[in-house]
């Protein structure tokens, strides 16, 4: 509890002083160029080459066909066989094409099993076409795959495993084919969205840019500014320098609680209004003392009882006064007097609750 609370005055330390300095944040880490993103890419392949621990082809007909259907592409007809092999795997493979990425590039792909392998260690992926949302192949992927898990079993059933075998990585596996088509260059008017939306963060943004590039911003709402790169200058030149600019973010009042763990996150724009605050332990102990009682010797009809006695007490923790929290109150001193109080995480929690019930506490509370 000290740990925490100590954490909490550095933190409130650390934000009085940046809030003093006006600490600035750079353009390109509150803010992203709309469009410019990566695509999410996924295909069907087989891997081959496993040491026995792939699919069992009697449980898994997909592999089987998918078996089938590459061998007779290569001239072999299989159908009919009697194949069980247990060296091959159905897996679903997938990536993240960058933007901008251009034919040749190359990208990690990401493959896991379908059915009933055990293991993808020491596999190799055959040719898999890499599909995006618009039904289109925009990467094709083929390498040796690296799960980082071992997996051993012995003959009487007994196995360790660590990590997850059936998953695994192929750095550089993709060749990108196709590019997205996203031609920033050819743009005269660009977007960007702030990751957290906020009016008066979009207003400082545009008013940072127009100090520097008159009339080329305009906040559009609390999310989206636009963009148009002034006189001969390039798209991308312009982002280059926009995205340098250095601006002051303002965010909302704000208290984060997370219950299940006792972790509490406060913004430093968090003010309290004047409230007087009181906190005790109240402890109730019952202890339960059976006794047995037993009739008189040679008695007729008695019968040997246990009857309960219960002891109740109730202890309340004494030395705890009463504090007065001043009208707008920050962090800081937020944290300051429920540190005077000596109250645990947990408890700190529900002050808070009641604070913001009683209408003292100028935030919102987000519990997770």
């Amino acid at each position: 509890m000290q740990k925490l609370l100590a954490s909490l005055l550095t933190a409130a330390a650390v934000a009085g002083f940046a809030s003093g300095a006006e600490a600035q944040s750079r353009i390109k880490d509150i803010a992203a160029v709309e469009g410019v993103r990566s695509n999410q890419l996924v295909g069907y392949g087989l891997v081959v080459g496993l040491n026995g621990t792939g699919d069992s082809l009697r449980n898994c007909p997909f592999t089987r066909q998918s078996l089938e259907g590459m061998t007779e592409r290569l001239g072999v007809n299989i159908r009919g066989a009697n194949a069980n092999s247990k060296n091959m795997a159905a897996i679903m493979v997938t990536a993240e094409l960058p933007p901008f990425a251009t034919p040749g590039a190359r990208i990690d792909v990401n493959v896991a099993s379908m059915c009933d392998a055990k293991s993808l260690l020491g596999g190799t992926l055959l040719v898999t076409s890499l599909q995006g949302a618009d039904g289109q192949v925009y990467a094709v992927a083929q390498g040796s795959i690296q799960t980082g898990a071992v997996s051993a079993s012995g003959g009487s059933g007994s196995s360790v495993t660590r990590g997850v075998p059936t998953a695994g990585r192929i750095a550089s596996g993709a060749t990108v084919e196709r590019e997205t088509g996203f031609h920033l260059a050819n743009m005269n008017e660009v977007r960007l969205t702030l990751r957290n939306p906020d009016f008066t963060t979009a207003q400082r943004d545009a008013a940072a840019i127009n100090q520097v590039y008159p009339n080329t911003a305009l906040a559009e709402n609390g999310t989206v500014i636009a963009l148009r790169a002034p006189g001969q200058m390039g798209m991308a030149g312009f982002i280059s320098q926009v995205e340098n600019l250095p601006v002051t973010v303002d965010s909302p009042a704000r208290v984060i609680i997370d219950e299940v763990n006792g972790v509490i996150v406060m913004g430093d724009a968090v003010r309290v209004s004047t409230v007087a605050i009181a906190q005790g332990n109240l402890t109730v102990s019952i202890q339960e003392t059976p006794l047995v009682s037993q009739p008189e010797p040679f008695s007729r009809g008695g019968e040997t009882v246990v009857v309960p006695q219960s002891d109740v007490s109730v202890e309340e923790e004494l030395g705890r006064q009463m504090r007065i929290v001043g009208g707008g109150a920050s962090l800081s001193d937020l944290v300051n007097g429920l540190n005077a109080l000596g109250v645990s995480p947990r408890d700190m929690i529900s002050i808070l609750q009641a604070i913001k019930a009683a209408g003292a506490l100028q935030a919102d509370i987000e519990v997770m």
